[in-house]
């Protein structure tokens, strides 16, 4: 399939009392390490050279932009888990 993406979900808990769950998307970058965003957390974007570093990495990275959040006194997004996935 020329000029796809591959997409790949994960969900992962934060470390938060709650135990919410945060969807991940994994694509493959052009440099050849895996991207992790999470959409509920815009910005919060981590890479790793396999996809389960870039799954350990983005662990890290969501429970620091949840630490940034409360620290800032902004509310923390909750996961809606609204997905539309097209691959073209």
């Amino acid at each position: 399939m020329l000029g796809s993406t591959i997409i790949r979900r994960r969900y992962l808990l934060d470390s938060d009392i709650k135990k919410t769950m945060r969807q991940v998307i994994l694509t493959p970058g052009e440099d050849g390490y895996w991207v992790a965003e999470v959409p509920s957390l815009p910005g919060c974007i981590s890479q790793g050279k396999t996809r389960e570093e870039a799954l350990t990495n983005i662990k890290e990275a969501i429970e620091g932009c949840i630490a940034a959040l409360k620290e800032e006194g902004i509310p923390v997004p909750d996961e809606r888990f609204d997905v539309l996935v097209a691959v073209i």
